[in-house]
């Protein structure tokens, strides 16, 4: 066994260009599918984060899309929700956790001699709890903020950078719409949402404080917006229809008078998303390894013209004593060795991509040992397969009629 393995080497190594050139399908093929596999687990991975991010159980509750003069307006324009209703639902709906109203206002922050545009929250403590959200540096505000409406606030760490740079800005005030604000806090950094939004540009102040200081009084009740968190997973359906049902109950909403409010299932839309970035992932990796089987086909190819060109030579080895399974070995192997060295340059070439991907592109790519095991077995099935044809054709020559073959 030895000595055939020997001899399918130096029968490569003797035709390196030609073998070289033989390994590129599969060189190409294993790689492609290491890449996008790669590829594809990173946005996996990154869509897992930003669902563990965006917090547990959530859903999310905006205003419903107003019509004026018959033409309707964007979804949230409205101004249909209240406090009362957020307090209804953390007393009256069973199913729901917590609950977290938010008011959204638009600001130009200042410190000094620096500003940032930036959105200005104003909620409650559950908001933190509902979203996850911690203090790298400081504390969060508190229910006696919320109680006395003191100006205090954190902000997140692209509004710390943007308005004190690598300082600590814990003690230090900002301005909101030329209002002082004292800064407690630093939250923790989150990245970038699904929808490529910075989670790191915002400021969040008590709900009280926004609603006496930064909005306009007629609209001082309303709610841009609430998170609600479900006591279960299982309850997500439940909290959506026992929320439904009580506001349009408060808003007198009779029969078939469609809602001025909107439930969604923020979590469930985000999980959808991911399976949806593993199955495309999979499909990159399906289509990547057609390659593999062109490659399969060009050592078919060249396997034969080989058996042709080495008729004599199997013809004296047939003469000397080789049987017809030392034959067969002996090109089975040279496909095999072949196909085997394009996948291992294949791996190291669809790492380098991977790796290339994520520098220059800025796309996170994961490589899993399962994909480097897949592109692996599935290159070595190729040699196997494709190589046996060939193998057998040449065991299949009588001695006299390869010795005669010119």
């Amino acid at each position: 066994m030895f000595e055939i393995l020997r001899t399918a080497v130096s029968s490569l190594l003797a035709n390196k260009t030609r073998s070289l050139l033989t390994m590129l399908g599969v060189i190409i093929g294993v790689s492609a599918v290491i890449a996008m596999i790669a590829i594809g687990r990173g946005a996996s991975a990154q869509m897992e984060g930003v669902i563990s991010g965006m917090g547990s159980n959530m859903i999310v509750l905006r205003p419903g899309a107003p019509r004026t003069g018959g033409v309707r307006q964007s979804a949230g324009s409205g101004a249909t929700l209240t406090l009362s209703d957020i307090a209804a639902i953390r007393d009256e709906c069973w199913s729901v956790q917590d609950v977290a109203p938010q008011v959204t206002v638009g600001s130009q922050l200042i410190s000094e001699n620096r500003n940032w545009p930036s959105q200005v929250t104003g909620t409650t403590s559950a908001f933190f709890r509902i979203r996850d959200f911690s203090a790298r540096v400081g504390r969060l505000p508190d229910d006696e903020d919320e109680r006395s409406a003191a100006k205090v606030c954190v902000i997140g760490q692209t509004v710390a950078t943007n308005l004190f740079g690598t300082a600590n800005p814990v003690g230090d005030s900002i301005r909101i719409n030329r209002i002082p604000f004292e800064v407690v806090g630093v939250l923790s950094p989150k990245g970038q949402s699904s929808m490529g939004q910075d989670q790191d540009d915002l400021v969040v102040v008590p709900i009280t404080t926004a609603q006496r200081r930064l909005v306009r009084s007629a609209l001082a009740d309303s709610v841009s917006m609430a998170y609600i968190q479900a006591r279960d997973a299982s309850m997500m359906d439940s909290v959506i229809s026992e929320v439904g049902a009580l506001l349009r109950q408060r808003h007198r909403l009779e029969g078939d008078r469609e809602d001025d409010f909107e439930l969604r299932n923020l979590t469930q839309m985000l999980e959808s998303l991911a399976q949806s970035t593993e199955v495309m992932s999979l499909l990159l990796g399906a289509v990547a390894s057609i390659s593999l089987l062109v490659g399969g086909i060009g050592i078919m190819n060249i396997m034969l013209v080989s058996v042709t060109e080495r008729t004599r030579e199997i013809g004296i080895r047939m003469a000397i004593g080789a049987r017809a399974w030392d034959i067969r070995m002996q090109f089975l192997l040279e496909a095999l060795l072949l196909s085997l060295a394009g996948g291992i340059l294949g791996i190291l070439l669809g790492f380098a991509a991977s790796q290339g991907v994520t520098a220059f592109l800025k796309w996170p790519t994961t490589v899993s040992p399962g994909a480097v095991a897949l592109a692996a077995g599935f290159s070595a099935f190729v040699g196997v397969f494709f190589g046996f044809y060939p193998a057998w054709k040449a065991s299949l020559l009588r001695p006299i009629d390869a010795l005669r073959f010119e």
